[in-house]
């Protein structure tokens, strides 16, 4: 019987290889690409709120209470201006008592843009409420009563695909100088695109909850674009 007697060769690395890896590690690093830790909140300053981390799923999972006002958990050494902001969030289908989305460019407390959903909304039977299941807004000047009033229809919009209002779903903010885009559950049309209304260049990040709202959120990865 004739045996196969054939060696394997060990792995080795292409110049051609070489080169591609490298190219790929360069645009990560030019992106700037930083997905934020959880496990500790020592560097975030929690506004209005009671945050605790847990792990859940494998993941770490940062927990706002629930409280009257907005509430936000601001990440002290990020700074950001233009790129995209992906998270995992979780609401919950309860008729005005979930407002859950992150703020951008935040100032301070009471200066920032923000873009939030309202689960509660993603399969109300209400046709006229499904348009207003993710919203954009600019406090101190532009809150949702002023924009919907003003500007009905523009700076709120349904969501497509349409997530459980009770479970986790994925969005991505991308903010590319004034005109913001959001994304919902990996979906590559946007269900909302909105033109900023303030003049701010840069500023933090933070996870943001709204009046009479709890939240869970996961994976926040931040891109700056550069």
């Amino acid at each position: 019987m004739k045996t196969n007697t054939r060696t394997s060769r060990p792995f080795r690395f292409t110049n051609k290889m070489k080169f591609t890896l490298l190219a790929l590690l360069i645009a990560g690093a030019a992106l700037g690409q930083t997905k934020v830790d959880f496990k500790n909140l020592s560097r975030v300053t929690v506004e209005n709120r009671k945050a605790e981390v847990v792990a859940e799923n494998g993941r770490q999972v940062i927990k706002l209470s629930e409280a009257e006002g907005d509430g936000l958990a601001i990440f002290n050494d990020i700074e950001f201006s233009s790129g995209t902001i992906e998270f995992d969030v979780k609401g919950r289908n309860q008729m005005q008592a979930s407002f859950v989305g992150v703020a951008f460019l935040v100032q301070d407390r009471s200066h920032f843009d923000a873009i939030y959903f309202r689960p509660f909304n993603f399969m109300n039977a209400d046709t006229a409420r499904r348009h207003r299941a993710v919203q954009y807004i600019s406090h101190p000047d532009f809150p949702w009563e002023k924009l919907r009033e003003q500007h009905p229809g523009k700076y709120e919009h349904r969501v497509s695909p349409v997530p459980d209002p009770d479970g986790w779903f994925h969005a991505k903010v991308v903010v590319d100088g004034k005109d913001v885009s959001v994304y919902v559950n990996n979906s590559t049309s946007p269900s909302l695109q909105v033109t900023r209304l303030t003049d701010a260049t840069t500023g933090k990040v933070a996870l943001w909850t709204g009046n009479g709202s709890n939240g869970s959120f996961a994976n926040l990865v931040i891109t700056k674009k550069k």
